[in-house]
């Protein structure tokens, strides 16, 4: 069977409102509590303010996510819940879903598969925000997260063609949820990015986002941290603008 992807070839600018739908309903599908944030936080928060449902799906625990030798792995789970929850409030999103695998040892069984399809299939969202799943390197200055790259590949897989179809995982119909087709998806983080929304009104609102996640050394309230710096410089472009850019998928019906 030939791909039934289409992907956009020039650089466009998404406007605040989103694509034209009726059906305004958006998903994240990331790894870890903070991803989504440093993915889409500013496009949440406008697409929200335009009458999109915006939800989170966090793959796995975060129980990994700390240089703190006295930390105890449940507590930073319970603690990095709570950040995501509140820095999702602050994005606009509607709320947060919770996989619970475990941070750092994320592998392609097929119960994961299942778990990111019965999401797609209960929320039914028009876009699927996630990672990139081919990069390993990314502008040969980091390496991308074992887990990200197999949390983009299930989302993807995920979108098609397991929700498409209804011998995929037919459970899922005994419990009432109909299969799904989504339209678009976004991927953050990818050097073939071909699409971008220009976040500068919000950009404030996206730091304050990051900013709940207290335990990642993200919640520095100083404007001139390290942190902010490198954001501000991340995410702005030659023109002062900033922006979040993804590789926009439009999927063949």
């Amino acid at each position: 069977m030939s791909s039934n992807l289409e992907t956009l070839s020039s650089l466009e600018r998404l406007p605040d409102t989103g694509p034209e739908t009726d059906n305004k309903v958006a998903l994240a599908i990331a790894a870890h509590p903070d991803d989504a944030d440093f993915g889409a936080a500013g496009t949440s928060f406008l697409w929200s303010r335009q009458g999109w449902t915006f939800h989170y799906l966090i793959c796995t625990d975060g129980s990994k996510g700390t240089a703190d030798p006295g930390m105890d792995p449940a507590e930073l789970i319970r603690i990095r819940r709570d950040e995501q929850r509140e820095a999702a409030h602050r994005a606009g999103a509607s709320g947060v879903f919770f996989l619970d695998h475990v941070d750092g040892e994320l592998t392609y069984p097929r119960d994961l598969l299942g778990d990111v399809v019965r999401h797609i299939r209960m929320l039914k969202p028009y876009a699927v925000f996630t990672h990139d799943p081919e990069a390993f390197i990314v502008r040969n200055s980091f390496v991308n997260h074992s887990d990200h790259r197999c949390v983009g590949q299930v989302a993807v897989d995920a979108i098609y063609p397991a929700a498409r179809d209804r011998l995929n995982f037919p459970e899922h119909l005994d419990e009432g949820l109909e299969t799904h087709n989504v339209k678009e998806i976004f991927i953050w983080g990818s050097e073939k990015a071909n699409y971008e929304v220009d976040i500068s009104a919000v950009v404030e609102q996206k730091i304050h986002a990051l900013n709940a996640h207290i335990s990642q050394g993200l919640g520095a309230d100083d404007p001139n941290s390290d942190f902010l710096r490198f954001v501000r410089e991340r995410w702005r472009g030659e023109d002062g603008r900033y922006t979040e850019r993804f590789r926009r998928v439009v999927l063949f019906r």
